[in-house]
């Protein structure tokens, strides 16, 4: 497993991804509208332009052949905190790879972005992402609507960058 920083050459393998796995996501997490995807190449663009100021750090998630399984990312940087989101594809679920890319993450953020906590949140019908969570040391803070679906905010703590 490889994490990459986000880049403009990701786009339409990301773009095949988020498609080919439309459905599945949708099961446990607010679906993505139709115009996601019709603006998608304008959507990637602004994306890479946040990640450039620094606002947020989008993340592909690469198998060992190079192909695009998922991605991770930190959103809504400020005062040392982010909103953590990620999304492994329905051919590489129920493996761990969702554990180790928020372990990974949660390194990254702490070493690369000097961040000191992240939040995150999932639907409560999505137990495999409340396990993927809680194995990584985030705690519950309290219920949250997720787009109309009940879900669960959590919080870690991340070890001072040295």
């Amino acid at each position: 497993m490889e994490l990459a920083r986000l880049r403009a050459d990701h786009a339409r393998a990301l773009l095949a991804f988020e498609r080919e796995n439309r459905e599945y996501f949708a099961r446990t997490v607010p679906d993505r509208t139709d115009a996601y995807f019709t603006d998608f190449d304008a959507r990637h663009r602004a994306l890479l332009a946040e990640q450039e100021a620094g606002v947020c750090h989008f993340h592909v998630v690469l198998d060992e052949p190079g192909a695009l399984v998922g991605r991770v990312n930190l959103v809504d940087v400020e005062d040392g905190t982010a909103d953590l989101g990620y999304r492994i594809g329905e051919r590489s679920a129920g493996r761990g790879l969702a554990t180790a890319v928020v372990a990974e993450i949660c390194r990254l953020a702490a070493a690369a972005y000097g961040l000191r906590a992240l939040t995150a949140a999932t639907t409560l019908d999505n137990p495999a992402s409340r396990t993927v969570l809680e194995r990584n040391g985030f705690t519950v803070l309290g219920d949250i609507d997720l787009g109309g679906r009940p879900g669960l905010r959590f919080r870690r703590g991340l070890p001072a960058a040295g």
